[in-house]
């Protein structure tokens, strides 16, 4: 029996499965489906979200956070008492309390009141950092009120809850609310703090200057600008309903740096009007994502597209298609700045995306998005063409007042991806490539995707007091994010699945994506499900397929690579229709030989150097 069966075995015998006669439409995605008219909770479901809960509890606790845990149900008060004597943390079901109205909104001054059951209640003296409640049914204000000070709220939630205090939790956990399944939810909860409290046992003894970082990393706020919490995308809240999701997007412009040419790969004019996949480009993937999220949800997104001299003419062409598109798009030049040399460098970005994005708020761009409601931008790199708009991404950010985000991914499916993506740690900027170089796994630990998160009203503030100003910021060519991260109070990086990291910089690239490996699906390229080995095949193009032409010349169709770990291709060599390639495959023909590989053969590790080798 695997553990993953104990564990389900566990839950089924606290009768966390069990859900009410009546179930929300927003709780069905939840649901396992119904038995005699009760609704059946799905217990993989119950056990993501209530691992998740733990993952962010641990989270704080490791912070030394300011937990309150609220319950009115009697069943459970010596269950809760134990847990709060335990942990060492304050909670008001030690002095059953029934009516907390302004318990925490009008927390700044210490209160006393009598509850119900003729008990003295003092109230806190500062709002938690979290809160956590065992019955939501009865504690509906408490929910209210974390909600207005914008405090995470971890609560069990059952198959009848109503949707407005639904949406307002920010952890939930789908369980029936059993004494079994409360005493599990504490013991868990027990145990997370307890291995905390023992892992910083020795923070006795630490020195002043560490004592006081702690308490800055309380209080949101990091001493060391070169390090960045990263937060593996597992431990975000699971996807917001639809109308907190309207709200969301509602809020959100997503800006696409346009500046980049594909001269490289011999194709004359911007990068993102190169077919990818399905004969959609770049430009066409981020415009369908905008234009699915406005089908599905009552929403406006606009998009901004930075173009480069050398691309803007180019641009405005190709947009001409989109003039029945319901996505508001707006095409901007950038300005001109001078490398290095002195001179004017008009087909690349600034150095540092940052310092371009400031660029252009300052132009007045800024103020108008604020005055239409928008409080996110989602920066988008020019060569990532997998970029998505992520509502879970932005709900966290807005939830927990982030400034300055960056998606990350690690370097490498390595050993250490298990443990860089399942838990919060911090890293060293100086560890974060960018996406654009050849990242060693031994320099850097993480790869920027390319995608930033940043909060408009942080940046006009920094703006309008004259804190950050373009020309201090410098940019190594390697590190991520640049110098403009350290200039943000609150900064993370979110470890996003590797499949929101591809990037088109040469023909190999464009090989991968217009595969059998890559379908297009509202925008969003999908990886085929058939592909069991996470890691995409290292394909080796010789400079005969160096440029686009040459590479949709030579290959009839593209080969089915799901099963390919490795392809080197030298010489002139020529490729039919239907061809299968797997395992690891060499192609190479001899100086002066014209080697053609037939159609619908399947070549599987092996080197060919001539017809006589097929």
């Amino acid at each position: 029996m695997t553990l993953h069966s104990i564990v389900i075995q566990k839950l089924l015998s606290t009768n966390a499965h069990l859900g009410r006669r009546v179930a929300a439409h927003h709780f069905k995605q939840f649901t396992y489906g119904t038995r005699n008219g009760m609704a059946i909770i799905d217990s993989d479901r119950t056990l993501i979200c209530l691992r998740t809960a733990a993952e962010f509890i641990a989270a704080l606790a490791q912070q030394k956070a300011r937990f309150m845990f609220v319950n009115t149900n009697s069943l459970w008060d010596e269950i809760i008492e134990q847990m709060t004597k335990k942990i060492g943390c304050y909670s008001p079901s030690m002095n059953l309390l029934w009516r907390t109205g302004g318990f925490l909104t009008n927390s700044h001054s210490p209160k006393k009141f009598k509850s119900r059951r003729k008990k003295i209640c003092f109230g806190p003296t500062q709002p938690p950092d979290c809160l956590v409640v065992f019955d939501t049914d009865r504690k509906s204000s408490v929910i209210l009120e974390a909600d207005r000070l914008q405090i995470p709220i971890v609560s069990l939630v059952d198959s009848a809850m109503p949707l407005e205090y639904y949406k307002k939790i920010t952890y939930p956990i789908p369980a029936n609310d059993s004494v079994q399944f409360v005493y599990l939810v504490c013991n868990l909860i027990t145990k997370t703090f307890l291995l905390h409290q023992k892992s910083t046992a020795s923070s006795v003894a630490q020195p002043e200057d560490t004592r006081e970082q702690v308490e800055r990393i309380e209080e949101g706020k990091s001493v060391n600008k070169d390090e960045l919490l990263v937060l593996p995308y597992s431990l975000l809240p699971i996807s917001p309903g639809v109308d907190r999701t309207e709200e969301l997007l509602d809020k959100l412009v997503v800006l696409k740096f346009n500046g980049a040419l594909g001269t490289n790969m011999g194709f004359h004019g911007p990068k993102s009007t190169i077919q990818i996949c399905d004969g959609l480009t770049s430009l066409d993937l981020i415009v369908n994502q905008i234009e699915a999220l406005h089908s599905k949800y009552r929403c406006s997104v606009p998009l901004l597209l930075m173009n480069t001299t050398t691309t803007h003419e180019d641009t405005v062409k190709v947009l001409e298609k989109y003039a029945k598109s319901n996505v508001d798009i707006h095409s901007l030049k950038q300005p001109q700045h001078k490398s290095s040399g002195g001179q004017s460098s008009e087909d690349e970005l600034y150095p540092g995306h940052g310092a371009v994005f400031l660029s252009i708020m300052k132009s007045g761009t800024l103020d108008v998005l604020l005055s239409q409601g928008k409080e996110y931008i989602l920066v988008v790199d020019s060569d990532n063409v997998a970029a998505t708009i992520d509502p879970k991404i932005l709900d966290h950010l807005i939830e927990n007042k982030i400034e300055y985000c960056i998606e990350v991914v690690p370097t490498a499916y390595d050993a250490d991806f298990s443990n860089i993506g399942s838990r919060l740690q911090k890293f060293e900027l100086a560890e974060i490539a960018q996406s654009s170089v050849k990242h060693s796994t031994e320099k850097f630990k993480l790869v920027d995707t390319g995608s930033l998160w940043v909060n408009l009203r942080a940046i006009k503030r920094l703006l309008d007091t004259d804190t950050l100003q373009i020309e201090d910021i410098s940019v190594s060519k390697e590190t991520a994010a640049g110098s403009a991260i350290r200039f943000f109070d609150r900064a993370i990086g979110v470890n996003v699945p590797h499949s929101r990291s591809l990037s088109l910089n040469k023909t190999s690239d464009l090989l991968l994506l217009k595969s059998d490996l890559y379908t297009c699906d509202e925008g969003v390229l999908v990886r085929n499900i058939a592909r069991t080995n996470p890691e995409n095949p290292v394909i080796e193009l010789g400079p005969e397929f160096e440029k686009v032409s040459d590479l949709l010349s030579r290959f009839k169709s593209m080969p089915d690579i799901i099963g390919l770990d490795s392809l080197k291709v030298t010489g002139d060599v020529w490729f039919g229709a239907g061809i299968t390639l797997k395992g690891r495959v060499t192609i190479a023909a001899k100086p002066g030989m014209k080697l053609e590989i037939p159609d619908g053969v399947v070549i599987e590790n092996k080197g060919i150097n001539g017809p006589s080798d097929i």
